[in-house]
């Protein structure tokens, strides 16, 4: 690939990680959309079936509200439902509810780099912004649950 020339391979790995607030946040929802119960599922049962500490997981679900992926079950002692199907729920719609899917500066802001109109590699960023998004949209926290089962 092009880019292993221009960039050493800890700069790569680098690129491509994805964090934990994105990955615990897929498994928030997993587990989320596993739970049977109609009062939703506790916090603190998620925390511990997933192995988060409750703090951390308050953030999670915190960005996960804000998105509009999670909703507080009504009534008293109620936990956490998804406020849509799994099947209607992406890992893409997961993944910005905590990053931004910006790889290069440059894509979207062409005052960054004063080379923005003749730059060679410029093409080859967005193509790989635009398959992440596609790969990203394309499979359902429904999808997921049915692979692994």
């Amino acid at each position: 690939m092009v880019f292993f020339t221009i960039f050493d391979q800890n700069f790569i790995e680098w690129i491509m990680k994805i964090n934990t607030k994105i990955r615990y946040g897929l498994r928030t929802v997993i587990e989320i959309a596993n739970s049977t119960d109609p009062c939703g599922i506790l916090q603190k049962d998620i925390a511990a079936n997933q192995n988060i500490s409750l703090k951390y997981l308050d953030t999670i679900i915190s960005s996960l509200k804000l998105k509009g992926i999670l909703t507080h079950a009504k009534g008293k002692g109620s936990g956490f439902k998804l406020t849509r199907k799994p099947e209607e729920i992406t890992v893409y719609d997961v993944y910005t509810a905590f990053e931004s899917i910006i790889m290069v500066d440059c894509i979207d802001n062409k005052d960054f780099c004063d080379r923005s109109c003749d730059c060679c590699s410029k093409d080859f960023w967005n193509e790989l912004r635009t398959e992440f998004v596609e790969i990203l949209s394309k499979k359902t926290i429904a999808q997921i649950i049915h692979n692994k089962q």
